[in-house]
């Protein structure tokens, strides 16, 4: 299936059923008063995430969501069915807005967490209701209420632990292949991915992890430049950065240079983000060339440097288990932070 990450949605709850009008009819009770039922709620639109779903790909060509109305009322003081409620499944990491004016609702960021997006119309009230001393035999009900209807924009953000990021052909999704389950087309020119990969690490007696490799960016990219701002997004939840550059390029320092300044075009707050440095293609002769000077430029960034091959494997184990140890790190500090 396709990776989509925005579907603009329209969601529709049911109406209520309407309330009956009824009199009790029994041979020995000529007068025995008003006995219409009131009728049942509207189902609910409610938007359900999920791990199972990666992708708003369905939302884009299914855009409707229509629950189910509630039945009416019916003498002998019969109320109506409840309409049946629409689970809409998104993937986890879907945020939901309100189209017409750009608000943001709801955050989904759990496996599992549900939101009503729209509410089903209350049931009318039967005519049993609108008896009064004054008027023992109320020939009138309540119609049923309206349910909700939204227009809605679905955004995905993949939420990610550590985040892939550089230039294209750096070898991201080599890495990513190399480092777990996930298995994205790899090629021998730019822009091979074209949409987010994620995968989970797993290591010996060590918590996963995900991981997301981000497609390549370029010079301009938070003006929209190559893949541009369509992918940028994906970075904002990312617990830590890890730059991967191509070491046997013509200028390793300067790649890495732009990357990070895109990264902080786009949102300044980046800065603070963990981030370390995979030297990537170790295997080839330019690379080991390029080492020393490259992690000298580095260090002086802040940034701490893991040459590997994600080819060969070469280096790969060292630097996945450096990145559980900083996001151990991590989490102990948001602990440390909420407590």
């Amino acid at each position: 299936m396709r990776f989509v990450d925005e579907a603009i949605i329209e969601v529709a709850a049911g109406d209520g059923g309407n309330g009956c009008v009824s009199f009790l009819r029994e041979r020995f009770r000529p007068k025995g008063g008003p006995d219409g039922g009131d009728g049942g709620r509207g189902g609910n639109v409610i938007i359900q995430a999920t791990n199972r779903v990666t992708t708003l790909a369905d939302h884009s060509y299914l855009r409707h969501f229509r629950a189910k109305r509630g039945s009416h009322g019916q003498g002998s003081n019969k109320a109506g069915r409840a309409g049946e409620d629409k689970l809409v499944r998104v993937p986890v990491g879907t945020e939901i807005y309100d189209h017409e004016t750009g608000e943001l609702l709801y955050d989904l960021t759990s496996d599992g967490q549900e939101v009503v997006v729209a509410r089903g119309g209350r049931g009318g009230k039967g005519n049993a209701h609108f008896a009064t001393s004054t008027n023992q035999a109320p020939r009138m009900a309540q119609p049923g209420g309206e349910g909700q209807r939204f227009t809605l924009r679905l955004e995905l953000k993949l939420l990610a632990e550590v985040g892939l990021v550089g230039l294209p052909n750096a070898g991201k999704s080599s890495l990513i292949t190399a480092a777990s389950a996930a298995r994205p087309k790899v090629a021998d020119y730019p822009f091979t991915t074209l949409t987010p990969n994620l995968g989970v690490v797993q290591l010996d007696q060590r918590p996963p992890f995900t991981m997301a490799d981000v497609p390549g960016l370029v010079a301009g990219a938070h003006q929209g430049a190559g893949l541009g701002l369509t992918f940028l997004k994906h970075v904002e939840r990312t617990h830590l950065f890890l730059y991967v550059v191509d070491l046997s390029g013509e200028d390793p320092a300067g790649d890495l240079w732009t990357v990070r300044e895109e990264l902080l075009a786009y949102d300044a707050k980046l800065a603070q983000r963990v981030a370390m440095v995979a030297a990537n293609k170790l295997d080839l002769p330019e690379a080991a060339e390029n080492l020393a000077a490259f992690t000298k430029t580095a260090g002086e960034m802040g940034l701490e440097v893991w040459p590997i091959s994600a080819k060969s494997g070469q280096g790969v184990q060292e630097l996945l288990l450096a990145l559980a140890d900083r996001l151990d790190q991590t989490r102990e500090e948001d602990q440390g932070e909420q407590g």
